[in-house]
C-alpha cells in the first residue's frame, strides 16, 4: 500500500510545473505582458457572453476567465495556452443549467475537474498523439470559420438572434441587417480587422489589436456613434469562495454530465494546445498533454468555488496569444490578472468598447488562424487526408467540436484500415524442383498440376480478410494448397475465422490445405477459433515451406498420384 502511495505522490509531483517552465517566464517579459494585455481585451467580451449563455450570468464567465485562466496558466502543460469559458462548453452546460440549476453546473464543473486530474495521473493525454494531422488541420479550419461567423451579429451591429447553431444565427443576423442596415458597426469591424491584418504584415511585433480597439473606442465616443453598441455594464468583484453549491444527493444524476464535460474539456484543451504548437515559430515549443490535463483539472476544481463555469483551453484566445508574440505562460497569467483588475477597477472604461471593434479583432484572428500553405499541402498529400480535413471542418461548423473530432477520427480510421487491408497480398509462387535435374519434366508437370503454393504478405484481419477468403476459394482444381504464412504480420479473430472457413470449403472440394511458417504469437488466435486444429489434422502444419512440400508429396504418393522421389521446394 505504501508503495502505491509513494508512486502516486511521485506521479503527481511529476505533473507540477518544472523550474524550466517557470524560468521561461523571465526570458521575454515585455513581449509576454503585451500579449497578455491583448488577449485580455479579446477575452473580456467572450467571458461575459459565454457566462450569460451558460445561464449563470456574466459574472460567472468573468470568474472563470480570471480563476481558471490563472491556474491553468501556472499548472498547465502548454506555455501558450489560454483557458477560460468557451462556446463549445456553453452548449453542453445549457441543458445542465436548465435541469439542475446553477448549483448543478458548478457541481458538474467540480466533478469534471477531479476526473481530469485522474486522466492526468493515468497518462491519458498521450493518446492525443494518435489524432491524425488532417483532423487537427480540419478542426483548426472549422474553428476559424466558427469564430468568424460568431462575430457576424456584432460586426453587423444587430442583436444576437435566437438559435444555438452558428450558421442559423449568422443567417438571421444577415436578415436583420438587411432589414435595418448598421453601416457604422460594419465600418468599425472592418477597420479594426484591416488594421490588424495589415499591421501584422508590416510590423508583426506591434500590438495593432490594442491600437485598433482603442482608436475605434475613441472614434465611437468622440463622434457619439449610437449605432456602435458598447459592451455594457460589468459586474464589480468576484464572489467569496464557497462550497455551498454542492449537493451530494444529486451526485448520481450529475455524474454522466460531468463525464461529458470532462471529455470535452480534455479534448478541446489538448487540441487547442496542439494547434498552438503548430502556430508558434519557436523551436521546441511543445506542450505536455498530461500536465495540460492536470492544469485543466485544477482550474475546473477552483473555478466553481468562485461561481465560475467549467473551463477549457480556448482556441481563439490561444491563437491571439500566439499571434501577438507570447513565448511563455506569463502571457496567459497576465491575461487573467488584467481581467481581475478590470473586474475591480476598470469596468466603466471597458464598458465603452464597441462590440463591433471586438468583432473585428476576432475576425482578423480567425483569418490569421488559417494556414493556407498547410491546408494545400494536406489536401495534396492524399485523397484520404483531403476528405478527412474537409469533413472535420464542415462538421465543426455544422455540428460541434466533439462530433467533428469523432467524425474525423472515424473517417480517418476507416480510410487507414482500408489502406492497410489493401496491403495484404496473396501471391501464387511458382513451383520448382529442389535441385535442378532431380525431376523429370513429366514429374515436374505432375507436381505443378497437383500442388499450388501461396505466399501471404501483410495483416490478415477484419478489414481485408474476406477478400482473402474469396481469392483462396477460387483456387483451381488441385489436390494440395500450401499457405506460406511467415510474412503474415498479424491475425485477428476475423482473419482466423476466414482462414478456417477457407480450409473447410477447400476440404469439401477434396483439396488439402497445408500451412508453413505460422508465428508463435499467432497460434493463440488461430487455436481459439479452431483453425489450428484443422491445420494440424494429420500433421498439416509445418515450420518451414520445404517441410510442407515434403508433406504434400507424401500425401500425393499415398494417393497414388506420384511415385517416390526427393523432396521439392519453392523459393
Amino acid at each position: 500500500m505504501s508503495t502505491l502511495v509513494t508512486r502516486g505522490v511521485a506521479r503527481v509531483c511529476s505533473l507540477l510545473p518544472s523550474r524550466a517552465d517557470l524560468a521561461m517566464m523571465g526570458r521575454a517579459p515585455k513581449q509576454d505582458l503585451l500579449a497578455g494585455l491583448t488577449v485580455a481585451i479579446v477575452a473580456l467580451p467572450l467571458a461575459l457572453g459565454f457566462g450569460v449563455s451558460s445561464g449563470l450570468g456574466a459574472e460567472a464567465g468573468l470568474a472563470t476567465a480570471v480563476v481558471a485562466g490563472a491556474i491553468a496558466a501556472l499548472f498547465g502543460g502548454s506555455n501558450l495556452q489560454v483557458s477560460g469559458p468557451t462556446g463549445a462548453m456553453t452548449v453542453v452546460l445549457v441543458p445542465i443549467a436548465a435541469q439542475h440549476g446553477s448549483g448543478g453546473v458548478l457541481t458538474v464543473g467540480l466533478i469534471a475537474g477531479v476526473i481530469l486530474l485522474g486522466l492526468a495521473v493515468v497518462r491519458a493525454g498521450r493518446y492525443m498523439a494518435y489524432i491524425p494531422a488532417s483532423v487537427v488541420e480540419g478542426f483548426t479550419l472549422g474553428i476559424a470559420l466558427v469564430i468568424g461567423l460568431q462575430q457576424v451579429p456584432n460586426a453587423l451591429g444587430v442583436g444576437k438572434p435566437e438559435g444555438d447553431r452558428v450558421l442559423t444565427v449568422t443567417w438571421r443576423a444577415a436578415e436583420a441587417f438587411v432589414a435595418s442596415p448598421n453601416w457604422t458597426a460594419v465600418a468599425l469591424a472592418l477597420s479594426v480587422a484591416a488594421v490588424m491584418l495589415a499591421g501584422a504584415r508590416w510590423r508583426p511585433t506591434v500590438p495593432f489589436s490594442i491600437i485598433a480597439v482603442i482608436a475605434a473606442t475613441i472614434v465611437a465616443q468622440v463622434f457619439s456613434l449610437d449605432a456602435a453598441a458598447p459592451i455594457g455594464d460589468l459586474p464589480s468583484g468576484l464572489p467569496a469562495p464557497s462550497l455551498g453549491f454542492v449537493d451530494l444527493s444529486a451526485f448520481g444524476s450529475l455524474l454522466a454530465p460531468a463525464v461529458a464535460v470532462a471529455a470535452l474539456a480534455a479534448l478541446e484543451s489538448l487540441l487547442s494546445a496542439q494547434v498552438a504548437d503548430g502556430m508558434t515559430m519557436t523551436v521546441g515549443q511543445k506542450h505536455d498533454p498530461d500536465k495540460e490535463l492536470f492544469g485543466q483539472g485544477l482550474a475546473n476544481i477552483a473555478a466553481p468555488l468562485f461561481g465560475g463555469v467549467p473551463a477549457t483551453g480556448a482556441i481563439a484566445r490561444t491563437a491571439v496569444n500566439v499571434r501577438t508574440g507570447a513565448s511563455s505562460r506569463l502571457a496567459a497569467l497576465t491575461h487573467a490578472v488584467i481581467l481581475g483588475v478590470i473586474v475591480f477597477a476598470a469596468a466603466p472604461l471597458v464598458s465603452r468598447i464597441p462590440l463591433a471593434a471586438l468583432a473585428g479583432v476576432l475576425i482578423a484572428t480567425a483569418i490569421r488562424m488559417v494556414e493556407v500553405g498547410s491546408l494545400l499541402a494536406m489536401a495534396k498529400a492524399t485523397r484520404s487526408d483531403a476528405l478527412v480535413l474537409v469533413l472535420t471542418a464542415v462538421a465543426t461548423v455544422a455540428l460541434d467540436l466533439v462530433y467533428a473530432v469523432i467524425i474525423g477520427l472515424a473517417v480517418a480510421g476507416a480510410l487507414a484500415l482500408r489502406a492497410v487491408a489493401r496491403q495484404t497480398r496473396m501471391d501464387q509462387v511458382d513451383f520448382r524442383p529442389d535441385v535442378p535435374g532431380d525431376h523429370s519434366e513429366e514429374e515436374h508437370a505432375l507436381l505443378a498440376e497437383h500442388i499450388v503454393a501461396y505466399r501471404i504478405d501483410g495483416p490478415l484481419f477484419f478489414a481485408g480478410a474476406h477478400r482473402f477468403l474469396l481469392e483462396l476459394s477460387e483456387v483451381a482444381d488441385v489436390r494440395v494448397v500450401i499457405l506460406r504464412m511467415s510474412r503474415v504480420t498479424t491475425i485477428d479473430a476475423t482473419g482466423a475465422l476466414v482462414l478456417k472457413d477457407a480450409v473447410v470449403k477447400l476440404a469439401r472440394r477434396g483439396i488439402v490445405v497445408m500451412a508453413s511458417g505460422i508465428r508463435l504469437g499467432q497460434h493463440q488466435v488461430l487455436d481459439s477459433v479452431g483453425a489450428l486444429d484443422l491445420l494440424r489434422h494429420e500433421g498439416r502444419e509445418y515450420a518451414t515451406t520445404p517441410e510442407a512440400i515434403a508433406g504434400a508429396r507424401k500425401y500425393l504418393e499415398h494417393a497414388g498420384l506420384l511415385g517416390p522421389h526427393p523432396t521439392a521446394k519453392i523459393p
